[in-house]
């Protein structure tokens, strides 16, 4: 067995146990390798280990992982995300995480129009209270969501946020209860929008997330070690990822 597959077999049965100690089934929580820096070689690891929900965190890297992999995983966008790199990731990401702004959320939808699916996405909130953390204050996450639900050509399933940095895990946990307690608000105030999803839990505190109703989270380092830097230039892709005939399903 592979050191990313033991990995990945701990953090499974760690994520089982904490379900299990909400009284939650396991199957309604996906594990997302966040693979950012590491590269194919790496991901294909976690993939015979039957991983298949990956997450990245720069857009070009991404895209040039999906140049590579294609539709044999599920990719899931969990970075901060700039208006004028959307083309490059609409049509054949997954899942985005990180929608924080109306503005983001229109141009998310124009070109998952142009492409003709609609885009899943997530808001993010900061309730870190940490302004250089992403995600919308929580004050302001009722006009975005009233806003994207007027958007043609996304989906918002959910909620992510990030708890800040503590001292211990279990520091962490408020953080995550508020967060699925502005889920249940939001899903209720907003009942055509299918809110379900909640992203929350890293490395460092992913137990607790889940004790607390994460459906999604996101774990890295635990997985695949320390980060090793960028991927190599060749491995970049130049360009958008519609012109390179990359976009899912053409």
């Amino acid at each position: 067995m592979s050191q990313v597959a033991a990995a990945l077999q701990r953090v499974r049965e760690r994520i089982d146990a904490a379900a299990g100690r909400a009284g939650r089934d396991p199957a309604g929580i996906t594990l997302v390798a966040v693979s950012k820096s590491h590269p194919p070689a790496v991901i294909r690891e976690a993939m015979a280990a039957g991983q298949r929900d990956f997450g990245e965190n720069r857009v070009q890297e991404a895209a040039a992982k999906y140049k590579e992999l294609g539709t044999e995983v599920r990719w899931h966008f969990v970075g901060r995300l700039q208006r004028n790199k959307v083309k490059d990731l609409v049509g054949w990401v997954d899942l985005i995480h990180s929608v924080d702004r109306q503005e983001l959320a229109a141009e998310i939808g124009i070109r998952a129009s142009a492409a003709g699916a609609p885009q899943e996405v997530l808001a993010e909130v900061n309730v870190s209270g940490n302004p250089g953390r992403g995600g919308v204050r929580e004050e302001d996450l009722g006009p975005l969501l009233e806003a994207a639900a007027t958007v043609e050509g996304i989906r918002v399933t959910g909620l992510m946020a990030m708890a800040p940095v503590v001292s211990s895990p279990e520091g962490a946990r408020p953080y995550f209860r508020r967060v699925a307690r502005l889920r249940d608000q939001a899903a209720t105030r907003f009942p055509q929008l299918d809110i379900h999803h909640l992203s929350m839990g890293m490395s460092q505190d992913y137990e607790i997330a889940v004790e607390e109703g994460a459906t999604l989270v996101r774990v890295g380092e635990a997985i695949f070690g320390h980060r090793s830097g960028r991927v190599r230039a060749e491995e970049r892709v130049v360009g958008d990822v519609d012109s390179a005939s990359n976009v899912r399903g053409r």
